[in-house]
């Protein structure tokens, strides 16, 4: 069941996006080389304790999980897609890091990612984040009254497609509230015009994930979280919280 948010309550949500993209900023400009996924970690739980939130993927545990979720953040490196547990990985020069952050703001949910490099970039990385932050960009643009799911999807799979990258099977994105997900999900690539009519009220968090190799397969660690490319190429993931409003999409975890 779709769960329309009012306006006071977007509004709600705004906050704790707000706080989701402190965090996300804070760890970007915190990342060099030498640093652990750990390190990456504090310095979101930091920001998460002084804005009085909390986190909802510490001690996440969904069926597929064989442990709770340790982190407050995702920290995918290189060839990990999503879901990868902060650990004593030590950052290296070049390194593209994908970190994934949520947070729980006075009941209310935001959730968002962001890819970037440490070090000296390489220039297939640069186009792999930069075509993740267009479909993603594309995704919310289709993201208003009266378009579907399906219109979403088309938007943010064109994208990926068009540059010759691989989607993730079965992983997209999903509805968003006072639960992490909720309905509905969000594909990222499908036929444009099917799907769920977008209503005023809706919030869903647009996530485009995106392989470099152009292959949509993936096999799970064995810490039964993090997805990783089977060809070892490379990988980035951008997500927003957004709401559908009359005014058009509203990104709520913008920093």
């Amino acid at each position: 069941m779709v769960e329309l948010k009012t306006d006071r309550e977007i509004d709600e949500m705004r906050a704790a996006g707000r706080v989701v993209g402190r965090a996300l900023a804070a760890v970007r400009e915190a990342a060099r080389v030498g640093m652990t996924l750990l390190d990456l970690d504090r310095v979101a739980r930091g920001v998460l304790s002084e804005e009085g939130a909390t986190s909802p993927f510490l001690g996440y545990r969904p069926r597929f999980a064989p442990v709770p979720f340790p982190g407050v953040v995702c920290a995918s490196v290189n060839d990990a897609i999503v879901h990868g547990i902060p650990d004593g990985y030590r950052l290296r020069d070049g390194d593209l890091v994908s970190i994934d952050c949520g947070a729980k703001l006075r009941g209310w949910v935001g959730d968002a990612a962001v890819s970037f490099t440490v070090g000296r970039a390489r220039p297939a990385d640069l186009r792999l984040i930069e075509t993740s932050e267009a479909a993603l960009a594309a995704g919310i643009a289709a993201a208003v009254p009266g378009n579907r799911i399906g219109d979403i999807a088309h938007a943010v799979g064109t994208v990926c497609r068009a540059a010759g990258y691989g989607v993730p099977d079965g992983f997209g994105g999903h509805g968003i509230g006072r639960a992490m997900h909720e309905d509905p999900g969000v594909p990222n690539e499908g036929p444009p015009g099917r799907g769920m009519k977008l209503r005023p009220g809706m919030v869903l968090a647009i996530e485009p994930m995106l392989i470099a190799g152009g292959t949509d397969d993936y096999r799970c660690d064995g810490d039964g979280w993090t997805l990783r490319t089977v060809d070892g190429s490379r990988a980035a993931h951008s997500e927003h919280t957004v709401a559908i409003t009359t005014g058009g999409p509203r990104i709520l975890t913008a920093p």
